[in-house]
């Protein structure tokens, strides 16, 4: 018997050819317009201690409860595949004794993972760019991670038709006020609240308003806001962020449903949405977290950022038509094997002058140059006998078809052009 078709697992996917160049492209343009604002990349463990993520994202989250990928080690420890960056890149700053050091601004990229139900640009392991100020208390830290994640949409070319929401959460004070008006008004319709929103009612009467059951949905639309429960310190935080953001130019509404989906948010609380993958998506959110350092261990040290579906910035630049191009190279053809060490050496002088090349390795003139015009060559470096005893090349410019005879030393210069 044969064996079966070996596939990846459910959830997972493979990046090859356009789906890698989108994937690039989103990480490659992260990563630089994130330089521009001072931030500096970090790299944390794909894996954590579990209590880095049940501590820190809340016992209460859709993410803990039901999402996560724990495991027990050889050593019995419990560990889990993290979930999202932010409470990794938070125990990093307590582990590495950073938090003397804040403010801090940092970037990352890379795979996380959450077992849900697979659906278009949400995999179980999917990947992101993340964006943290940790150490800043001021609401211009809030408006700059915003106006940064702005930015790399509008580098991306994808911002057309995405729309940032914008909430506050406020402070501990206003979110207790809030929280018994929540309570008082969800206890009327207890009975017609989903289970999950029922054990929420108890623990965390906040996240029923991140409910996605159509029952919840309907009641969420008449219950209180915040908005009447601000503390003048939290008015003033959420005001000035507001005011910040009109300063960047960054266009936005307001949502006062917007709480997100970990609990450790406070005050600002923004989603980039868009309608332009199907259902309504969200491609980039995110927050301000007070407390989630000192979860960790740490000081206390107030925080904000983001993170972004990977998947998600790849499928706007498929549907805007932005795929990048395949890398174009020139490809060294050796008339015969007599001369392929000649033509390994103009191969080894080109890369060395940062000039990409190929070179196949067998098959005669004609095979090699239709390999090259169906790689879309911009050109082709074409060594016989002659040329090798006298240290050249025929260069023929594949889109311009014209060619001529080079020395090797001329041929970095003349590619450059």
């Amino acid at each position: 018997m044969a064996p079966s078709k070996l596939q990846p697992p459910r959830g997972t996917h493979d990046l090859i050819g356009e789906d890698f160049r989108r994937h690039h492209r989103v990480i490659k343009t992260a990563r630089r317009i994130s330089a521009l604002w001072g931030f500096e990349e970090w790299a944390t463990p794909i894996f954590e201690d579990t209590r880095v993520f049940s501590r820190g994202l809340g016992e209460t989250s859709d993410v803990v409860s039901k999402e996560m990928y724990v495991f027990e080690d050889r050593g019995g420890e419990s560990m889990t595949l993290r979930p999202e960056m932010t409470a990794g890149i938070c125990r990093a700053l307590v582990s590495n004794g950073l938090a003397q050091s804040v403010p801090l601004k940092v970037f990352a990229a890379g795979p996380v993972f959450r077992y849900e139900r697979p659906q278009a640009g949400r995999q179980r392991q999917f990947h992101q760019i993340d964006l943290e100020i940790l150490g800043s208390a001021e609401p211009l830290a809030d408006a700059e991670v915003i106006a940064c994640g702005w930015h790399i949409q509008r580098e991306l070319g994808i911002s057309e038709g995405v729309v940032l929401e914008v909430n506050t959460l406020g402070d501990t004070p206003s979110r207790e006020a809030y929280r018994a008006a929540l309570v008082a008004y969800f206890t009327q319709f207890e009975e017609r609240l989903s289970a999950d929103s029922r054990t929420r009612l108890a623990k965390n009467p906040l996240r029923i308003l991140d409910s996605k059951d159509e029952g919840d949905r309907k009641l969420v639309a008449d219950a209180p806001t915040i908005l009447q429960h601000l503390t003048p310190e939290a008015q003033a935080h959420w005001d000035a962020v507001r005011r910040q953001l009109d300063a960047f130019g960054v266009p936005f509404r307001e949502n006062s449903r917007i709480v997100r989906g970990l609990d450790y948010y406070s005050h600002t609380a923004f989603e980039f949405i868009t309608d332009r993958l199907g259902a309504q998506g969200t491609v980039m959110g995110g927050g301000r977290y007070n407390g989630l350092v000192e979860e960790m261990g740490g000081p206390p040290t107030p925080s904000v950022g983001w993170g972004a579906g990977i998947e998600r910035l790849a499928m706007l630049l498929e549907a805007g038509g932005l795929t990048p191009a395949r890398p174009r190279v020139v490809h060294v053809i050796p008339v015969s094997p007599a001369e392929e060490a000649a033509a390994l050496r103009v191969a080894t002088l080109l890369r060395e002058a940062g000039i990409a090349c190929d070179m196949g390795h067998k098959g005669n003139l004609k095979r090699r140059m239709e390999r090259a015009n169906k790689a879309n060559a911009t050109a082709a470096v074409i060594i016989g006998e002659a040329e090798a005893a006298r240290a050249a090349a025929q260069l023929r410019l594949l889109d311009a078809g014209t060619q001529e005879e080079v020395a090797w030393d001329a041929l970095p210069g003349r590619l450059k052009v």
